[in-house]
């Protein structure tokens, strides 16, 4: 059953679920940020001043009138008059986020805008980015700075708070939220990219390459839904959601997929933000086709090859989690020769130029004979494994040593472990053993 439903939940409903996901991912504090959402009628929904983040429930959500009525058991934000002014700037604009996220507001205090070509989807989902400058929090003055930085491009859904943090408006509350959570995960790489090595970005040629690359598979009608395949859906989408929970998986990328019967599996599909996948998004493949009806994810080939060159992989993650893709964005090496269990259950893993997965996914299929896991430049990290549990722990560790490494990389240098302990750790784990 879908979280978020824009058409028929109360606008104090949909606010009080978005920002206690925004919380619950670390993206805000118990004080900070706001979120609102403007009515057919002219009233704006927003949270209230001097509650707990942690704990909004859709009876604490305030109302601002058309008439400036103030509606409400609290008060409203101190800073709905920014909110308002964006909303008279972009009357078709029916939602607005404004947050403090540590990767956003490390660009906010030095005044950098995050290029989102860093990753393939960002500059689509985010838009050009615009910077405004600074005023006093829930003054008129910074209502009118950030009103006129909107003012100044059309194009612009998120703006850059100097010295504060980052205000982005969408079509609805789940258009503005995966704009926001997508440009944090932008800013986090590229922080995490710093630490490694130089940040590479993709040209204008890649990112296009991306766009177009929509799923070209011939669909069938007659679709089947036995309780296998039933409970293969359940569980796509138990640990879809988990990934979104644990930051291991934004709302704008990711696929996963179960192996069914012979080479036919199930996969998430693509247009469809990923913490609020339902059953029924999932879509089946079977003979190579589709499920009528729906659109796969864009890796649905790499899906394919992968499964018919290893019979033994039953599920496939394919991700971005913000310390590995400061990997898959610089030329550092991801080392998993740190601790015994990074190397047992990762080994090492290899990095494929971009665009590799859509023009030679066989390649990549190839290289996941000897290991789980492989990364694609500046685009994921793919993990197969026998079960979907078992490449979602393997998921965990890679994300978990790639963290230890950008942590460790101002400490003093790596020690890995050597080869003779290395060579022991595959005899001891019986390790590539088919």
């Amino acid at each position: 059953m879908k979280q978020l439903n824009t058409k028929l939940m109360h606008p104090a409903e949909q606010l009080a679920l978005i920002i206690g996901r925004i919380y619950r991912s670390g993206l805000t504090t118990t004080s900070g940020g706001n979120l609102s959402i403007m009515d057919d009628n002219g009233d704006m929904w927003i949270t209230p001043a001097g509650i707990d983040k942690g704990s909004l429930t859709p009876a604490d959500i305030m109302c601002v009138k058309a008439d400036g009525t103030i509606v409400g058991r609290h008060r409203p934000s101190s800073e709905y008059p920014f909110h308002k002014a964006i909303y008279k700037i972009r009357p078709k604009m029916r939602a607005v986020i404004h947050a403090h996220p540590p990767g956003l507001v490390t660009f906010s205090v030095i005044h950098q805008i995050p290029d989102t070509s860093i990753i393939p989807q960002a500059r689509n989902v985010c838009g050009p980015i615009g910077f405004a400058k600074y005023d006093v929090p829930g003054s008129e003055a910074l209502g009118k700075s950030i009103a006129s930085e909107f003012e100044k491009n059309p194009e612009y859904k998120a703006v850059i708070m100097e010295n504060h943090g980052v205000v982005l408006c969408g079509e609805d509350i789940g258009d503005a939220y995966q704009r926001f959570e997508t440009l944090e995960l932008c800013a986090r790489t590229i922080i995490n990219a710093k630490n490694l090595g130089e940040p590479k970005y993709l040209s204008e040629e890649q990112i296009q390459m991306h766009e177009r690359h929509m799923t070209n598979v011939q669909h069938f009608m007659d679709v089947q839904h036995p309780s296998d395949e039933r409970a293969i859906r359940t569980e796509i989408c138990r640990f879809v959601r988990r990934a979104c929970d644990q930051r291991l998986m934004s709302s704008s990328y990711g696929t996963v997929s179960m192996r069914w019967r012979d080479n036919d599996f199930l996969i998430t599909p693509t247009g469809i933000q990923r913490w609020d996948i339902d059953e029924e998004d999932i879509v089946q493949i079977k003979d190579g086709m589709a499920e009528a009806g729906k659109t796969p994810s864009r890796a649905t080939a790499l899906h394919f090859e992968i499964y018919r060159h290893n019979p033994k992989v039953k599920a496939i993650v394919l991700t971005q989690c913000p310390s590995l893709m400061g990997f898959c964005t610089t030329d550092a090496t991801f080392n998993v020769r740190t601790i015994p269990e990074s190397w047992i259950f990762l080994q090492d893993v290899p990095r494929f130029p971009f665009g590799t997965q859509y023009t030679d996914p066989t390649k990549v299929a190839e290289a996941l004979k000897d290991r789980p896991c492989a990364m694609l430049a500046n685009d994921s990290i793919v993990v197969a494994s026998d079960s979907l549990l078992n490449a979602f722990d393997r998921l965990e560790v890679a994300e978990f040593s790639a963290k230890s490494l950008v942590l460790a990389t101002p400490i003093g240098k790596l020690h890995p472990i050597t080869d003779k302990e290395v060579e022991d750790l595959r005899v001891a784990f019986h390790v590539g053993e088919n």
